[in-house]
């Protein structure tokens, strides 16, 4: 069974889910699932950024993303969502359940609130500047290295 998952949901820039390609290899990501308009390889702006990793990292396509999360919810995945919320937590004071799923979203909304009513926690990276939020594939990068500093194989 995977273990850690990386949902990309609506991810506007291909360089942005190829850097993302790239920091799940790294991670130990088992898996990625790109869904709603989130570009697929092969894309050259995605397949530069990613250096090689879109071929070997295992990959997948839902156009819907709700029917995925209901799925991995049901193998028993814990779902959570890296966004800011009135309800997230600090990211640094959260215990990742494993198996687990993280989900990131859109560069500009967001995990959407109808994804987020199928997710388990939601956890957030405290910002200590006056910008409120992180480029979409550096925030993954800080959430899929915290996650993989705690897996217990």
């Amino acid at each position: 069974m995977k273990k850690f998952i990386l949902i990309l949901h609506n991810i506007r820039s291909a360089h942005n889910v190829g850097a993302m390609f790239r920091t799940a290899d790294g991670a130990g990501v088992d898996k990625i699932y790109l869904t709603g308009y989130t570009p697929c390889p092969p894309h050259p702006h995605l397949d530069k950024v990613s250096l090689g990793a879109e071929m070997w990292m295992d990959w997948e396509y839902y156009k819907q993303t709700t029917p995925l999360l209901k799925k991995l919810k049901k193998e028993g995945y814990h779902i959570v969502a890296l966004e800011q919320t009135q309800k997230s937590g600090n990211i640094y004071k959260w215990k990742p359940k494993f198996p687990l799923v993280l989900i990131v979203g859109n560069e500009k909304t967001g995990v959407t609130k109808s994804l987020l009513k199928y997710c388990d926690d939601a956890v957030h990276i405290p910002m200590r500047g006056k910008k409120n939020s992180l480029n979409v594939s550096v925030a993954a990068g800080v959430g899929l290295f915290h996650v993989s500093s705690m897996f217990k194989s």
